[in-house]
């Protein structure tokens, strides 16, 4: 069993021992464990003969993909909540059992948010009014839900980017790309909404949260309002991103008619050649019969080919087809 336990200032590791005595003194404490193995019978046990933990309730923390929530119990309350990863493409997730006596937090693998709310515990103004495990529960879930900030900034940069290089060469690549961001954002979202929702419920006032006073739900709240606040990001992202689609199959679009005209034109121009050169190619001597010499082949040859291509050039030009102004 990996993990941590802190209490009276003093971290040490989570042996059942130190668990045991943790609990038996009737002091609060904080018991945080890294669940890598999923299939710990020791952790397990804990939770459930220790803590004495409802089953349902351990049996969520046994199993990560959660949606965020926050679960009543008689003497206890079950939360889960996300944070953004590293790179933003998936999410942390953190579970936390928490009443009056204790907290126990359960993630996989290192999670920058506990490794944050350790280092501030004790150092931040909700501890010297709030309840302590109030005051973790918040900075635990204050660093996850800052995690989603640069994840977002980084985001944007991105798109504006991307934007750019569309309006100078679209390419497929840069579609995959887009559909990747539109893909990510939408796993944020989906993970951002109901952790919103959680929070709303958090502050209402529906359930009773052991601790909570007027004094500490102002932190919670502020807590609600930057989940607000990333929700209307994901929201603006979404519909820049389907901007930045619609600007690239646009200019893909208007490349194409560019190409098409420039091919339109080529065949146009050469629709009369080849009507010449197929007229008077025909085996019937009066047609070509009086074209004798070298300057009557130039003149009719030639000439009438040429003045053909003049022709429709000087039609194009005032059309605007070629650029030019149009009558």
């Amino acid at each position: 069993m990996n993990g941590t336990l802190a209490q009276d200032g003093v971290t040490n590791s989570a042996t059942i021992g130190n668990v045991t005595a943790a609990v038996s003194s009737g002091k609060f404490f904080w018991l945080d464990l890294d669940d890598g193995d999923p299939a710990d019978s020791d952790a397990i046990d804990l939770l459930l003969n220790t803590f004495h933990y409802h089953p349902l309730a351990v049996e969520d923390a046994e199993h990560f993909g959660q949606r965020p929530k926050l679960d009543d119990y008689d003497d206890f309350l079950y939360l889960v909540v996300h944070g953004a990863s590293d790179d933003g493409s998936t999410t942390e997730e953190l579970h936390i059992f928490f009443s009056e006596k204790c907290v126990v937090s359960v993630h996989r693998g290192a999670c920058p948010a506990v490794e944050a709310a350790r280092n501030r515990i004790g150092r931040h103004k909700a501890s010297e009014t709030a309840a302590p495990q109030i005051v973790l529960v918040y900075l635990i879930v204050d660093a996850l839900t800052d995690s989603f900030f640069p994840i977002l900034s980084a985001f944007d940069d991105q798109v504006d980017l991307l934007e750019d290089q569309i309006l100078q060469q679209p390419t497929e690549e840069q579609l995959g790309q887009l559909f990747q961001m539109k893909r990510t954002l939408l796993g944020i979202r989906k993970t951002v909404t109901p952790q919103r929702d959680v929070f709303a419920g958090f502050i209402s006032g529906v359930i009773d949260v052991p601790g909570m006073t007027d004094e500490s739900s102002r932190y919670f709240r502020d807590l609600y309002d930057h989940l607000i606040r990333i929700s209307d990001l994901i929201d603006s992202y979404r519909d820049l991103l389907s901007g930045v689609m619609d600007t690239h199959i646009s200019t893909v679009s208007n490349r194409l008619n560019v190409v098409m005209k420039q091919l339109a034109i080529i065949a146009t121009i050469f629709l009369p050649l080849s009507f010449l050169t197929g007229f008077f190619g025909q085996n019937f001597s009066f047609l070509v019969g009086h074209i004798v010499g070298k300057w009557t082949f130039i003149g009719w040859g030639l000439g009438t080919e040429l003045a053909a291509v003049i022709l429709l050039f000087t039609l194009f030009k005032r059309r605007g087809w070629l650029g030019g102004p149009s009558n």
